[in-house]
């Protein structure tokens, strides 16, 4: 029976969605209307309702063909209000909006589409004009929520589950961060196949780029990578990632890790988040990243995950212009009449209980408390922006905020002296230039934060503007002063400001205090640091960059041979080289049975056995099978594995006819009853006594791991190893062997879970060729050879066998790695199941033919005995 989880995904995956079903206008959930398909294709497109497991990439060209970027987000940036007289909407863009901001970073001739919600709920009556509206005028298409399903999605999923956990809150209590609720999660899931839907509706797929944002749409990329598997896609992560240890207590931690892995670039504001992403990839599936030329990437079922490490930032543009005009007014003069003769020092955040605002409220009564020359001279003006969600625990905090406030201005407060001003509301972004330009000091003590541009702002706010007749935006020095958390993704960026532990009271007083008593002089040198860094990294590079990188991460995907597998959020495309094909039986029975010497390398472990299997010794068919094949007189029959002569020797004692390639080919021997020979003249294996004592060291040092000792070789294997710490320890354990090791004739090789040293020049490589040429040496050149592998010791005999040279004119050449996965073999076999019922059926036509041949020298005897008669 399928269990009550899976059968709820294969719901989800179809489109079957309980929490919004019924109800909904014309047959259709939550009261949405499907709005008119936007035509990009001069041609007729079916409706695109049933969304099953059935992957297929667009064979509809586009009529121009130019590139575009649809930009998915959970909120348009576009501002909704309804009319005064309450007959329809108004609409104009949100300039604050970070989605609006990064199409300066985009080619002049890229057309930009957006795909989200709007902050308002529209009527399901006035829905189809919106979206006309919102289309024509914006290029906008809007995604529709009823207030049910945004409550569980946003409100429940997002911001009580996902947003707490992915800044390290545990759900230890039922209070205390969000226990997983599978309504929520199901609500999760349907709001982003609505998205899909929108997606879908304006796409053209070969030549649209899609660009998908922050948490909200985590499970986005599989739902489009269903429909469209050659679809360039990047996501981009506004908040944290976790560590390992907290992103796996996730429930769905697996369904949302497989689909950003269905993107094409994953971007991540510093190298802390992308790095725990990464170690979930190692952990939980295996997967190891590679970092070429600057690049960082993920082989992932042979396509190329990219992963960007670049901190969104802020319009440089935009500010100065609204400097200019908040210079013209009055505000900044009110504020300083206001604050005359004080010292401001700013706070600049959302209500969250992750800002940290009770924090240096409390760090700032200290530092009054320890700097008693400040009392009466510094204020901390607090501006908390309304919270965006209802998440846990932000009733407390506000209570707890006023709480502090109201105690140190009764403390230290006087007449003409207020030390802490808090601001409670929603403050325009005047306004809020307005107390930057005005503040020594802004304090951001958030205990964890995706990444927060409120110093960007106030680096900008403090330079002001270029004055007219001045060149230089430098001529008059400019001076201010950031004391930001170490747990904020702007942090590394800042390299002036002064870096706090915000749990940690006392030394955010002291580093308040250093940053307003600091010399005018270094603060100028502090200030000129942070103002060059966002000039030069404004959100137009943020999103050039992001672009460039998913262009050249896209760029082979037209080229290669796709395929999706797998249901649910297990569905994912493999991508292989096009003459990459699966290995057809009766096309190898067909060339096998017309051939006339035949060459059959096979490998052991994860060919021959599961390679999950305790127990390794082999079953009684694959010996019959081998004995099948190597019994035939046209077959050469070699085992080439890794593994020792002994076990080989003793397992395939009953194979007489069956050659073995020991140790990677070290050891050979043709028959049961020949003699071993060695690789090489070189005997000497000293170096074992060099590179014994440092394996020794890292086994000690890494529980799990342990080390096999081979006649002529040393493997240590990690595999039962913490994963994350064992492919370092594998690392850091090749640069020592290599350098101990430098003068001697071996190499040290890593593979999958080990680290190997044996003599130079041994491979499966040589061994394939040594067999080959042996069999045209003896006048028998092959006119078939099959070589079947699974790991990376195989790939070099699919690289190097096979030559002109060794076999006939007219071979037909079977290089077959077992798996679908990128290989340099030319055939794949999915598992071990396939390779044994190949070989059995190989090894029928060798019957077959021995009886054929049987009944033939039968009938030449009868004729014979015949004609003697006669």
């Amino acid at each position: 029976m399928m269990s009550r989880s899976y059968t709820n995904l294969l719901d989800l995956a179809s489109g079957n969605f309980p929490v919004i079903s019924g109800g909904g206008r014309d047959g259709r959930s939550g009261g949405m209307r499907r709005m008119p398909r936007v035509m990009t294709v001069p041609s007729n497109i079916a409706e695109l309702e049933d969304e099953q497991a059935s992957s297929v990439a667009s064979d509809v060209q586009s009529s121009i063909i130019q590139d575009r970027l649809i930009i998915v987000g959970n909120q348009l940036p576009v501002v909704a209000k309804r009319r005064s007289d309450n007959a329809g909407w108004d609409f104009s863009w949100d300039d604050e909006s970070l989605l609006l901001q990064l199409k300066d970073g985009l080619p002049d001739d890229m057309e930009v589409l957006y795909v989200g919600c709007l902050r308002v709920i529209v009527d399901p009556e006035e829905q189809d004009d919106v979206s006309q509206t919102l289309l024509e005028k914006f290029k906008c298409v809007p995604a529709f929520l009823t207030e049910e399903i945004l409550e569980k999605y946003y409100h429940g999923f997002c911001k009580k589950l996902l947003w707490p956990l992915f800044h390290y809150m545990l759900p230890l209590t039922k209070d205390h961060g969000g226990r997983f609720d599978r309504s929520l999660w199901e609500a999760y899931v349907a709001v982003n196949k609505i998205f899909s839907q929108k997606v879908v509706e304006i796409i053209s797929p070969e030549d649209d780029y899609v660009w998908i944002h922050d948490y909200h749409l985590m499970v986005l990329p599989t739902l489009l990578r269903r429909r469209f598997i050659r679809l360039r896609m990047g996501f981009f992560l506004h908040s944290p990632f976790p560590s390992s240890e907290i992103y796996r207590t996730l429930t769905v931690r697996e369904e949302i890790l497989n689909s950003l892995l269905c993107s094409d670039l994953i971007g991540f504001h510093t190298f802390d988040y992308a790095r725990h992403f990464l170690s979930c990839c190692s952990r939980m599936m295996g997967l190891e990243y590679q970092s070429k030329r600057g690049y960082i990437s993920l082989d992932y079922f042979g396509r190329t995950v990219g992963i960007k490490i670049m901190p969104a930032s802020i319009h440089l543009g935009q500010l100065e212009s609204m400097l200019k005009t908040v210079y013209k007014e009055s505000k900044i003069e009110e504020l300083e009449r206001q604050f005359q003769g004080k010292t401001v020092i700013l706070g600049v955040d959302d209500m969250d209980i992750f800002k940290g605002i009770n924090l240096k409220l409390l760090a700032f009564e200290q530092m009054l408390k320890l700097r008693p020359n400040w009392q009466g001279r510094a204020v901390l003006v607090q501006i908390a922006n309304p919270a965006r969600g209802r998440g846990k625990g932000l009733e407390s905090v506000e209570v707890e905020i006023r709480d502090i406030c109201e105690r140190i201005n009764q403390q230290f407060g006087r007449v003409g002296y207020k030390p802490v001003v808090y601001i409670n509301r929603s403050v325009s972004l005047k306004e809020r230039i307005a107390y930057y330009t005005i503040a020594e000091c802004v304090v951001v003590s958030a205990v964890r934060d995706g990444m927060n541009l409120i110093p960007y702002e106030y680096t900008v706010c403090k330079q002001g503007i270029a004055e007219p007749e001045s060149d230089s935006l430098f001529a008059d020095p400019k001076k201010s002063m950031l004391v930001v958390s170490e747990f904020i993704g702007c942090s590394p960026s800042l390299s002036g400001a002064i870096k706090i532990n915000p749990w940690n009271s006392e030394a955010t007083a002291e580093a308040m205090s250093d940053a307003i008593s600091m010399p005018d002089g270094e603060k100028q040198l502090r200030h000129g640091k942070h103002y060059r860094y966002v000039r030069t990294h404004g959100v137009s590079y943020w999103s050039k960059s992001f672009m460039q990188d998913m262009e050249r991460t896209c760029k082979d995907h037209f080229k290669r041979r796709c395929w999706g597998i797998g249901f649910g959020f297990g569905f994912r495309v493999v991508a292989l080289d096009p003459n990459f094909k699966k290995l057809n039986v009766d096309s190898i029975v067909f060339s096998y049975e017309r051939a006339k010497s035949r060459a059959i390398l096979l490998d052991y472990d994860g060919t021959m056995i599961n390679p999950l299997s305790i127990n390794k010794t082999p079953s009684t068919e694959v010996i019959s099978i081998l004995n099948a094949l190597s019994k035939d007189k046209k077959n050469v029959v070699f085992m080439v594995s890794g593994r020792g002569r002994e076990s080989l020797g003793s397992w395939f004692s009953s194979c007489e006819k069956l050659g073995i390639a020991a140790e990677h080919g070290f050891f050979m021997r043709w028959g049961r009853d020949d003699e071993w020979t060695t690789w090489g003249k070189n005997k000497d294996f000293g170096w074992m006594l060099m590179a014994d004592p440092v394996m020794k060291l890292y086994t000690e040092a890494t529980d799990g791991s342990y080390i096999e000792a081979k006649e002529s070789a040393l493997v240590w294997h990690h595999r039962d190893a913490d994963q994350t710490f064992g492919t370092s320890q594998a690392k850091e354990m090749l640069d020592h062997l290599e350098n101990v090791l430098a003068n001697e004739p071996v190499i040290a090789k890593r593979g999958q879970f080990i680290v190997e040293v044996k003599p130079q020049g041994v491979s499966k490589g040589l061994v394939a060729d040594n067999i080959l040429s042996t069999m045209a040496k003896r006048n028998c050149p092959a006119d078939f050879v099959l070589c079947i592998g699974d790991d990376r010791s195989d790939e070099d005999m699919f690289e190097n066998f096979g030559s002109k040279n060794l076999v006939s004119s007219n071979a037909h050449i079977y290089s077959c790695t077992v798996g679908q996965k990128p290989s340099k073999a030319t055939y794949y076999l999915d598992d071990t199941n396939d390779v044994l019922e190949m070989l059995r059926a190989l090894a029928d036509a060798s019957e077959e033919d021995d009886d054929d041949e049987e009944e033939i020298e039968d009938d030449y005897v009868d004729d014979e005995s015949e004609e003697g008669s006669s």
